[in-house]
């Protein structure tokens, strides 16, 4: 392989293909970089947080305001992703964030939109129920309507970053899994990456392997946990249209500090998609449980019964993995120094939007 000036054969070497892994091989690979991409399995596929048919994405996001400019700049990029990729990506549904005055999810979503002036409505439970019929919300909870919230294809986003970022002239190897790295002595540029094929050198490492990182980089000793989150599509039992996109936007509902739950409309050859917002046991990335089990079925038709009656059909399930800290739910990125034994990025997809 032809070397750079510098002597490495590679710009940048991403590791981990996943929805954080593959649009950084993309973008970067659209700059000019020579980008190298290592994924442990197949493409696009639903080992990790962002495998799977779909993702909520949002604009009034309840996490912390901050997030809001980064998710503008999202909602400007996908259309054009769309546009180059000449693939439906993402579908607008409007998004819905309900709770009681005081819960984490209405006011987080509510001081997201003040802060920024987003467009939004504040509807009491009556009004809720009137324009969401699907939700039997309750008189004491409020729910803000934002426009700008909908579903991403999630496969069809890794695989069409996948496929742009080899347009552009990346090289991405699959079923290759990364065993570590190393730096040169001194203070001269590059690192070579360590692979059960080979290795490879480049000036840069992108680490986005979510779920597998606390075990490829123990060293940082990142505050992560990475849970359980078993997933359902429920069939309707009476009027199904109300589940449809244009009747029901994205949703997600806060019960009490413990338990909150969300979901999506129906989707040609699916059902209702519902599933709890964190409350999975700790698990092993490689040793997961994936067929959802009874107490897992219990706790989400429990909600169902309460809060979706309609929806109380019978149901498909699996269980994946969600990666995020242990002290708030947000996104991970940290740069490392050199004294830690490796110089570069390693990024956690430890989001809230495992929905």
């Amino acid at each position: 392989m032809t070397a750079t000036s510098n002597g490495t054969a590679y710009d940048v070497i991403v590791v981990g293909l996943g929805a954080m892994g593959s649009a950084t091989a993309y973008q970067l690979a659209k700059r000019g970089a020579r980008v190298l991409g290592l994924e442990a399995f197949t493409p696009a596929h639903e080992l990790g947080s962002s495998g799977g048919l779909t993702r909520i994405i949002r604009l009034a996001y309840f996490e912390h305001p901050s997030y809001v400019p980064l998710l503008k700049a999202a909602w400007k990029l996908w259309p054009e992703i769309e546009a180059e990729a000449n693939e439906r990506l993402l579908e607008p549904t409007g998004g819905i964030y309900i709770g009681a005055l005081g819960s984490d999810v209405l006011e987080g979503s509510m001081l997201s939109a003040r802060t920024h002036g987003l467009d939004h409505d504040l509807l009491d439970g009556a009004e809720s129920r009137r324009r969401f019929p699907a939700l039997t919300v309750d008189d004491e909870m409020q729910t803000l309507y934002e426009p700008f919230a909908g579903i991403l294809f999630a496969q069809r986003c890794i695989g069409a970053h996948l496929n742009l970022a080899e347009r552009h002239g990346a090289e991405l190897h699959f079923e290759e899994r990364v065993s570590g790295w190393t730096l040169p002595p001194g203070e001269s540029n590059g690192l070579t990456v360590t692979t059960d094929r080979g290795t490879y050198t480049a000036n840069r490492l992108v680490v986005s392997v979510g779920a597998w990182l606390p075990k490829l980089v123990p060293e940082l000793r990142l505050p992560l946990i990475v849970e359980r989150n078993p997933l359902f599509w429920f069939e309707p039992v009476a009027r199904p249209e109300i589940f449809d996109a244009d009747r029901l936007p994205v949703w997600i509902m806060e019960l009490d500090a413990d338990h909150a739950f969300y979901g999506f409309p129906t989707l040609p050859g699916q059902g209702v998609k519902v599933a709890r917002h964190h409350g999975g046991g700790p698990v092993d990335p490689d040793e997961i449980d994936r067929v959802a089990n009874g107490t897992d079925e219990a706790q989400v038709r429990s909600f169902i019964r309460r809060f979706m009656p309609l929806a109380d059909g019978p149901c498909l399930a699996c269980a994946c993995t969600r990666t995020r800290p242990t002290s708030t739910s947000s996104w991970a990125s940290t740069r490392v120094t050199r004294a830690s034994s490796w110089r570069h990025r390693a990024a956690a997809t430890a989001s809230s939007s495992r929905t």
